[in-house]
């Protein structure tokens, strides 16, 4: 009798299936953007108007697959894998940076591989790689990452991946330096060097802008850097330039007014905003959908980010909840910086909306991320 009731009463495993509806209602709502804001160009391009939202819809399945894959793995196991996974993320960003595997498209060299066709940005492998570093040295170390050595530890292991990402992608080297700087915060008790560290950030930034031809003068800052400074400071001094695209995606975030245009009505995307399925979708999503949509699409990116915290706070061990917040900091810092450089209140940096530009890679690895995250919330338990 008393094994029966023991069983009854055994812990049952939680499952965040809100997450898990979230993620798939972002992922379903980005193909049907991808198709509204791709269809004229890839009709254009390729002959056929759904050719990219097929590839992004194949990849998304995928990533869906291995999401699930990986929430039912126990992420103890895959964490011992860590040092290999920081090498392979190390070597891969040199491969790409400096041997002939790297390839360039649209002039930025961001991909490894062998043609167009068969490569990946190997800097969102990087992303997770960092997280599952960072989340295994300060649950390692635990109250030490509060002394220089242990902070000094996590700088150390995030510079290398953040300067040969940084090199040729300057957002993907923010965000990673933005979901380092959020885990190292979780992890420590003392919090004063972070809002310094906040504090200086804000007074570089006010320098870069402000005495920006000095520092090219004196060979910290680079034209192009200076450039896009000015660009942002006044786009329309540069209209057929650098102002361009910025122009084009705040006509289109304009003209949206409070409920948009409709789904499809987007007269921007014909030919006006340069790759407005990519770094500027969200401009796509003001003009078709409205101030209305715009907003909504921020709430289901806000109710994630809330989920990953209520997983965080009820993980059952420091490294779990680490793991949790690694792959919230990247959400919330690449989200942020989009809508930013969209609505021109950064200099642009060209960087992707997650789940609804396009960009199969991206998706991918997020979408791994995602398993990560469920995979936590499923080593939760519950008496019943």
């Amino acid at each position: 009798m008393g094994k029966r009731q023991t069983a009854k009463h055994k812990a049952k495993r939680f499952y965040d299936y809100s997450l898990l509806a979230v993620i798939i209602f972002v992922c379903i709502f980005g193909l049907l953007i991808v198709y509204s804001s791709s269809s004229y160009s890839a009709q254009l391009k390729k002959g056929d108007s759904l050719y990219y939202c097929k590839r992004q819809g194949m990849i998304a399945a995928a990533g869906l697959v291995g999401m699930i894959i990986v929430s039912k793995m126990d992420y103890h196991k895959y964490i011992k894998l860590t040092g290999l996974a920081y090498v392979a993320a190390v070597v891969m960003m040199i491969l790409t940076n400096f041997t002939p595997l790297g390839i360039e498209l649209n002039g930025q060299k961001r991909w490894l591989g062998v043609t167009e066709t068969l490569s990946f940005q190997p800097a969102e492998f990087v992303k997770i790689a960092v997280i599952l570093t960072l989340a295994a040295l300060i649950d390692k170390i635990g109250r030490k990452i509060d002394t220089w050595r242990g902070l000094g530890l996590a700088v150390a292991l995030t510079l290398p991946p953040f300067v040969l990402v940084g090199m040729k992608n300057l957002s993907s080297g923010i965000i990673i330096a933005g979901i380092a700087f959020l885990m190292c915060f979780v992890g420590s008790k003392k919090k004063g060097i972070y809002f310094l560290t906040v504090l200086g950030v804000f007074l570089a930034a006010f320098l870069f802008v402000e005495y920006g031809e000095k520092l090219v003068d004196l060979k910290i800052l680079k034209a192009y850097q200076l450039e896009r400074i000015e660009v942002w400071k006044n786009p329309e001094a540069y209209p057929q330039s650098g102002g361009w695209q910025v122009l084009q995606g705040l006509y289109a975030i304009g003209s949206g007014g409070l409920f948009g245009r409709g789904l499809g009505e987007s007269i921007q995307k014909l030919g006006f905003i340069p790759e407005a399925m990519n770094d500027m979708v969200f401009s796509i999503i003001c003009e078709e959908l409205g101030l209305f949509g715009a907003l909504c699409v921020i709430l289901l990116f806000l109710f994630m980010i809330w989920r990953f915290m209520v997983i965080a706070n009820n993980a059952p061990d420091l490294l779990g909840a680490l793991i949790v917040v690694g792959v919230m900091a990247h959400i919330a810092v690449q989200v942020i910086l989009n809508v930013a450089v969209v609505t021109n209140s950064i200099p642009n940096t060209g960087i992707s909306l997650p789940f609804i530009s396009y960009g199969g890679t991206s998706v991918l690895f997020l979408m791994a991320e995602m398993g990560m995250a469920l995979g936590v919330s499923n080593r939760i338990t519950m008496e019943h």
